[in-house]
């Protein structure tokens, strides 16, 4: 699908930043697309651009409204719509990433019709997939994997994408997500692919490729998360990565939304190796991406020295210092054939 830019983004009333992590992603890396953002009553998530109502919107040339909120359980609460239908009034697109189809709510539709708008359902493509094979495919890739849901995986990918290509290395992001298919213009929400196809769809959004390509995959949620461990497998398999970096979020005890505790950076090592060897024998952790945002400086820093020492691999924080690290790691483990 193609999306019309600008977006306003709508955050409707989340209760956090980490539920408008869709919205504030597209900002961090396509702010040029952002004019800016819709907020009801309530909200507090801030994605630090104007705020508009969607009338000043449509006057500042916007195209599309982005639904930039996720929920457990990817659903449209009712209380959103009538500000979805006012936007297609408006005359503008609307797009999600929700599970929730815009289409299947009645008065959503009927706005789309009246006013010949687009809607699109980012997690819903018509594409169709195989079952995955695990056959060894040329090219090189990576994955992020993470000891929890929301702990940085899409960014790491991102920032190594930018770092990799400034090295003069042939890279590519590839998109499992929502707010990665709005940020790239491609991918696949692999999370709404039905089991059996996880893998397969995985192998087609990272296909053969020249040796020295790298394609950087979005990794979903955690090998160790009751909830989604699943879909977190089948992305393993089917990624068949050469390489993995561990994303972490150290300030958190729990994983986001259940009561199980976080594991450790090393038990995610182990039982990433273990699981992924199935397709890739040689599959090896380069680097740990940590999300310090909480931490002072000089506590990022100690963090981000500790764990690389217990390691022995480079560890970053993506945004506030940089991915040089991991690339430098990447290029000495994988030298060019």
């Amino acid at each position: 699908m193609e999306i019309a830019t600008p977006y306003l983004l709508f955050l409707g009333d989340v209760p956090d930043a980490l539920a408008a992590k869709t919205a504030l992603g597209i900002v961090d890396w396509r702010p040029e697309w952002c004019k800016g953002q819709l907020r009801l009553a309530g909200c507090r998530a801030d994605a630090e651009i104007p705020d508009m109502t969607i009338a000043e919107a449509r006057d500042a040339g916007v195209r599309t409204m982005i639904v930039g909120a996720v929920n457990a359980g990817g659903v449209l609460p009712d209380h959103w719509v009538a500000s979805i239908v006012e936007a297609l009034e408006a005359g503008l697109d609307v797009a999600t990433g929700l599970h929730s189809r815009l289409r299947d709510v009645e008065a959503i539709r009927a706005a789309a019709e009246r006013s010949g708008r687009q809607l699109h359902d980012v997690r819903h493509t018509t594409q169709t997939f195989a079952t995955g094979k695990g056959t060894k495919r040329s090219g090189l890739r990576l994955l992020t994997v993470g000891t929890d849901c929301s702990v940085g995986k899409k960014y790491t990918a991102l920032a190594l994408e930018r770092g990799m290509r400034a090295a003069g290395m042939d890279a590519d992001f590839r998109a499992t997500g929502q707010t990665g298919v709005f940020i790239s213009g491609r991918g696949v929400a692999i999370d709404a692919v039905v089991a059996d196809f996880i893998s397969g769809a995985a192998e087609w959004l990272s296909p053969e490729a020249d040796a020295d390509h790298w394609d950087l995959i979005e990794g979903q949620g955690s090998l160790f998360h009751p909830s989604f461990a699943g879909v977190t497998l089948g992305l393993l398999h089917g990624a068949q990565p050469d390489a993995f970096v561990v994303c972490h979020e150290p300030m958190r005890t729990a994983m986001r939304g259940v009561a199980h505790p976080l594991p450790s950076i090393q038990e995610v090592i182990d039982l990433t190796v273990a699981c992924g060897r199935l397709t890739n024998p040689a599959i090896r952790c380069v680097g740990i991406a940590i999300n310090t945002q909480a931490l002072d400086d000089e506590a990022a820093r100690a963090t981000l020295d500790a764990v690389a020492t217990q390691h022995g691999i480079p560890a970053v924080d993506p945004i506030r210092t940089g991915v040089q690290p991991i690339v430098d790691r990447i290029q000495q483990d994988f030298p060019r054939p």
